[in-house]
This record gives C-alpha cells, sequence and structure tokens, in this order.
C-alpha cells in the first residue's frame, strides 16, 4: 500500500481529548521530557488476559466469565511491535519488558522475541529484553523463549505458604509449580532473575521473612512492592500499604543488611545486600517514596496506546497511525511530540494529598491487567 504524505497530522488520545499535532519527517534521536526524563525503558503488554484472578490487579468480581476482553483483531501484530520498537529504539530506548496481562499467554511469544532480539541501539548494542510473568507456564517455555533471544525474566510471586499463594491468585494454582518455572529458568540461563512480590498487610505481610531466606543464596534478587492503586478495580486502601521502610527493618531484624547505591539512573528498586554475602533484594516504594523524578519509562498496550505513566488515565493511539499507512518517521515526530510534552508524576503529586484525597478517588487510572508494570 502507498504510505500517506501529508504536511500535518493528528494523533488523538484515546478518549475525546484535544488532538496533539504530529511534526512530519521529524528527526529522530534522543528525547527528554517536559521535566528533563530521557525516554529509555519501553513496556509492551502483548495481552490483557491473565490465567490468575489476583485481588490487587484483576479481582474475580470485575474480571469474571464475562468480561469483554479484546478481540484478536485490535491487539498489535508482532510486526507492528516491531516496528514501533525499532522507531522507539531510535528514540533512545535501550531495554524492552514484556508484560501482559500474562505475556505467556500470547500464542507464538517467541516469534516476537527473536524479531526484538535482533534490534540494536543506535550505537549498535543490543537490546535489554526481559518479560514479567506469573511462571504458570515458565517451566514449559523457559527453554524456548531463552532460545528466541530472551536475557532474563522477572516471576511475580506473593507468598511461599501454598494457601496464602492460592488466595491471593484466587484460581487456587500451586506455589510449588511456580518454583519449578523459577528453576527452570535459572536451568537455562535467564539470568539474572527477579522475584516481585506485592506486600498486603495483613493479607501476605507474613511471608516476607519466609520469602527472604528462600531466595538467600540463590542468585535471585527478591524485591518487595508496596501495593499500588493502580486502576480503579481492586478496592486499594492505605492502610494495605506496607511501607518499605517496615520491610526492610523486618528483614533487618532477621538477617543483617547494607544499602547499596542504585545500578543505573531511573531504577525503581532501592538496592540493599546481605551483610553475610548471601546476595540483595530490593523494595519499591512507589508509594512512600514516589520516585517520578527520574522515570524514563513509557508503555504501549496490547492495542496499541502509547502511555506515559503507570497510572494514567488516556493513551495516546499510535495503532492508527500504524494501519492508517503513516511513515517510520511520522511516527517518530508524533511520539516526539507526545514524549517531550510528558510531564506525569503522579505518585509525587499523591503523595502531597491526604489518602481519602477526592482528588485521588475521582481518577480513573487505567488498569494494571491492561498496561502491565
Amino acid at each position: 500500500m502507498t504510505e500517506k504524505i501529508i504536511p500535518l497530522a493528528d494523533i488523538r488520545y484515546a478518549s475525546s481529548l484535544p488532538h496533539v499535532p504530529m511534526q512530519v519527517n521529524a528527526p529522530k534521536g534522543l528525547l527528554s521530557d517536559a521535566l528533563g526524563r530521557p525516554l529509555r525503558d519501553l513496556r509492551i503488554s502483548v495481552t490483557d488476559r491473565c490465567n490468575f484472578r489476583c485481588s490487587y490487579c484483576m479481582p474475580r468480581e470485575v474480571f469474571g466469565k464475562d468480561y469483554a476482553f479484546l478481540p484478536q483483531s485490535s491487539l498489535l501484530s508482532f510486526e507492528e511491535i516491531t516496528r514501533l520498537a525499532r522507531i522507539f529504539v531510535a528514540h533512545g530506548v535501550e531495554k524492552i519488558r514484556l508484560t501482559g496481562g500474562e505475556p505467556l499467554l500470547r500464542k507464538n511469544l517467541e516469534v516476537l522475541i527473536e524479531m526484538l532480539a535482533k534490534l540494536e541501539t543506535p550505537a549498535g548494542h543490543p537490546l535489554d529484553i526481559t518479560l514479567t510473568t506469573n511462571a504458570s507456564l515458565l517451566a514449559k517455555k523457559a527453554r524456548s523463549l531463552k532460545g528466541a533471544g530472551l536475557q532474563r525474566v522477572t516471576v511475580s510471586l506473593d507468598g511461599l505458604n501454598d494457601a496464602t499463594f492460592r488466595h491471593m491468585n484466587d484460581v487456587d494454582f500451586p506455589v510449588a509449580d511456580v518454583l519449578k518455572g523459577i528453576d527452570m529458568a535459572h536451568q537455562v540461563g535467564l539470568a539474572p532473575l527477579k522475584i516481585n512480590m506485592v506486600v498486603k498487610r495483613g493479607t501476605n505481610d507474613s511471608e516476607i521473612i519466609p520469602m527472604a531466606r528462600h531466595f538467600r543464596h540463590s542468585g535471585a534478587v527478591l524485591r518487595f512492592i508496596e501495593y499500588m492503586d493502580v486502576g480503579a478495580t481492586n478496592g486499594w486502601r492505605m492502610d494495605e500499604v506496607m511501607p518499605s521502610a517496615q520491610v526492610i527493618e523486618r528483614i533487618r531484624s532477621e538477617f543483617g543488611l547494607a544499602a547499596l547505591d542504585a545500578n543505573y539512573a531511573g531504577e525503581t528498586a532501592e538496592r540493599w545486600r546481605y551483610l553475610d554475602g548471601a546476595g540483595e533484594i530490593g523494595v519499591i516504594s512507589s508509594v512512600t517514596q514516589a520516585f517520578c523524578g527520574d522515570c524514563n519509562r513509557a508503555r504501549l498496550s496490547t492495542e496499541g496506546k502509547l502511555f506515559l505513566c503507570l497510572f494514567a488515565s488516556q493513551g495516546h493511539d499510535l495503532r492508527s497511525l500504524l494501519r492508517g499507512h503513516y511513515g517510520d518517521d511520522q511516527i517518530a515526530g508524533a511520539i516526539s511530540h507526545i514524549w517531550q510534552a510528558r510531564s506525569d508524576r503522579y505518585s509525587e503529586l499523591r503523595a502531597a494529598l491526604p489518602a481519602d484525597s477526592t482528588a485521588i478517588k475521582g481518577l480513573k487510572r487505567v488498569e494494571m491487567s491492561y498496561i502491565g508494570g
């Protein structure tokens, strides 16, 4: 088909908001947003479906058997994802994380990984390609994922006690099968492996020490995440948040810890090492210690909407440009315009308001299962 050549085009928000002008043939290059933050990390959701029904992400009472997930025709194809990824890389993206929903539910995901693995940064360096998963299918897929070019995985695991874990995933899935997936990831070299535990006070905070004890000396980096108010369906309450400072104190009461410097600018986790050399842990404190100031992440939904913040309420529709036969330079210009206008800092603004503020409660934020973490 013939590529559209026009002097000016419009890219719309997902909802009926004012148009954002798209510059034609805009030069590629590194981008900074309105607060001086670079674009380095692209998180791509490949499906809005998941086989778990965790209460903090996809509660069963909302995402039941009659819930209308996106039809296949709405999802970006692997070719469309790769094309957008190539444009983002030209703008400075160095790391791509595949998310969901549960990304391993996307059929033939290895094909996409193989396509992305062929991309290089402008300096000729390979991309850092990683994936976040609940590991329910990881034991079966780890070897093929590694063979396709996946470098690392992050596994979501909210406890080792089987009853607690089954309660949290709400589909009666056994923790033993997740641990098998983690073991297989180790075996095939998907490393360094990260384990993410969302901590809800009164639900699974009793698992903090058992998780720390289990993953010491394992080579995996265990990270504790504050329960976040992502989306509008998880019934988030501030009193269920356990601040990361309390998590660290609890672990420090059992094992000696020392603070570590960040690995890179914009790292979300605050790092700590065990004094006895057993490895390291991390805490992600997006509720109590906002890190908006150096956030360098963009998020692409499975139907091609670009979100500039995990807590955003609208996304910019890139799929219409892909399927409207616009050129790469035109799409690059749209992305450049969007990122340079970005001023999102939801967590910092929330921290300045009372927990019961109507300004917080009234926001309609995108769901975690739709955009990924």
